[in-house]
């Protein structure tokens, strides 16, 4: 967008992120992803074959 206006923004501004910090970043939602689906899926197995089809 600075380019397209015709400035230029300071590197600072661009580079918020390093390569490890995008990595982790990249893991976390990952992880984050495999829990908010395998705590229902957990909770599922455990509960009756009705209850689980009638709370979909």
């Amino acid at each position: 967008m600075g380019r397209a206006v015709g400035t230029s923004l300071p590197s600072f501004v661009l580079d918020v992120y390093g390569p490890f910090q995008l990595l982790l970043l990249g893991l976390g939602g990952v992880v984050i992803a495999m829990l908010g689906a395998l705590i229902p899926a957990g909770w599922a197995a455990r509960a009756r074959t009705a209850t689980a089809l009638r709370t979909e």
